[in-house]
């Protein structure tokens, strides 16, 4: 028996096919691409995710035999809003993660103490609710049409099974959910207009959450009666893929976006730290986030600016130097933890005369790491101490950029052997654990390559330097 894992990025759809002792056998990626028609707007169109999805699915099935498959599970990327009217129909482009456009309505929201209470978060921009209220409030007849709101990789799940469902680690991203209670509140869907009506039904990640339709399976060689499991929200199944789902296990994803992740056994917010606390993709877990809106994206801004890739701009960068001068605040898009400001905006500081396309990118590498820093120390003010973590994500490829981040966190970084499947092999667990009924047991941690420790030679600087960081935060995120 075989198990297909579904992970819909922000830049690329990924699938895998693995087997009952979980190896990969086969693995697809196709990419997408990001509108962005506004400042502080992006937007996805869902149909680019169904086509990717067939494509991933019929190029593993051309290299692969697939009939065997008796599960899958879907990851995808978070916050999303996805629109859809009484017919079934998407009234309008998914309004992605990292959209900003709704500061106000977040503000709004979060100024109702009942959004914190129940759900434990800030009421951030990024978030479900905001991006609703937007639309309530720019394009109300638009507003008046929906039927359903789904996230994105519920709306796939929508075309796969004919079935309106979500699971708790993704739900817990909307601002709609009793974290605690794992349940949709009545009172915050009304708040921005909303019935449970409009939401869809909700199952644990590892449980069943309907039938792949016939009329796939056969298009795509598989056999009648493929299990979709529930899924995860693309940490929370990041997580499953390498097994962190136990108390002190963690994680740091150097991706499109940055988080650091730690596992937890109970639900205990601080909504105040701007620290993220949602459900896991497993019954009667939790977890807790530092997120930074922009990690690799901020490299591959600069790759834009420079005209060179990343991998030219990392590449000689030799043994791990003192900080840079250099300050760059990675702040492209906003932030979310631990200041929660829409608003704010990327900065280079202390640029001379002497400044290249090398010395710009240690810059961004570093911010990157001052501001993981940042969320380090709003997870600690939780009471969450990490001691170490696994590194994940395109970006740990950079050995130098880890030897960075260790060294500004003070912890050791261990890199898997395996390749970067954190996320589509979470979901092929959770599509295994719905088809055959195993626990979390089949979570486990991944083989380790390397360990990075911190350079305790060069702490102090980088210490001094995120000082530096910091303050430059404080003087610049007003103006």
């Amino acid at each position: 028996m075989t198990y297909l894992g579904i992970d819909l990025g922000t830049s690329s759809l990924k699938a895998i096919l693995i087997s009952e002792d979980q190896r990969v056998l086969a693995e697809h990626s196709v990419p997408l691409t990001v509108s962005r028609p506004h400042a502080g707007w992006s937007e996805q169109d869902p149909a680019q995710w169904v086509e990717a999805t067939q494509t991933a699915i019929k190029a593993i099935g051309a290299t692969a035999d697939v009939s065997g498959v008796r599960g899958i599970g879907m990851s995808g990327h978070m916050h999303g809003a996805t629109l859809i009217d009484a017919s079934g129909e998407v009234l309008r482009p998914c309004i992605l993660w990292n959209d900003t456009r709704s500061a106000t309505e977040a503000a709004a929201l979060d100024n109702n103490p009942k959004f914190r209470a129940l759900t434990g978060n800030i009421v951030f921009p990024g978030f479900t609710a905001p991006k609703v209220a937007w639309v309530r409030n720019n394009e109300p007849d638009l507003f008046g049409k929906i039927a359903k709101v789904l996230l994105p990789k519920d709306y796939l799940r929508f075309v796969l099974t004919g079935d309106y469902v979500a699971e708790m680690s993704d739900a817990a991203g909307t601002s709609w959910l009793d974290v605690d209670k794992r349940d949709w509140s009545d009172e915050l869907l009304t708040a921005t207009g909303l019935t449970r009506d409009h939401m869809p039904r909700l199952v644990e990640g590892s449980e069943v959450s309907g039938m792949l339709r016939d009329d796939l399976a056969q298009a795509w060689g598989l056999p009648k009666g493929v299990v979709i499991a529930g899924g995860g929200g693309d940490n929370a199944a990041s997580a499953i893929g390498v097994g962190v789902v136990k108390k002190g296990d963690a994680f740091v994803s150097l991706g499109t976006s940055g988080v650091l992740f730690a596992a937890s056994d109970a639900y205990q917010p601080d909504a105040a730290s701007a620290v993220h606390t949602f459900c896991h993709a497993v019954p009667d877990t939790w977890h807790q986030m530092g997120v930074i809106l922009a990690a690799t994206d901020a490299l591959q801004w600069l790759s834009r600016l420079t005209g060179q890739t990343a991998a030219e701009l990392t590449a000689d960068l030799g043994a791990l130097q003192a900080p840079s001068q250099t300050l760059f605040l990675p702040y492209l898009g906003g932030e979310r933890t631990p200041h929660n400001n829409a608003a704010m905006r990327g900065q280079f500081l202390h640029l001379d005369h002497a400044t290249d396309a090398k010395q710009a990118a240690r810059a961004v590498l570093e911010g990157v790491a001052f501001a993981f820093a940042d969320c380090q120390a709003a997870l600690r003010s939780t009471g969450t101490e990490i001691d170490g973590a696994l590194a994940m994500g395109g970006g740990a490829k950079s050995e130098y950029w880890l030897r960075v981040i260790a060294t500004t966190l003070g912890i050791p970084l261990r890199v898997p052997e395996a390749g970067d499947f954190g996320a589509a092999l979470g979901a092929a667990r959770l599509g295994m654990m719905a088809a055959t009924g195993a626990g979390v047991e089949i979570a486990t941690m991944p083989p380790i390559a390397k360990t990075i420790d911190p350079d305790t030679r060069l702490q102090s600087a980088f210490a001094q330097a995120h000082d530096r960081y910091r303050t430059a935060y404080k003087v610049l995120k007003d103006i």
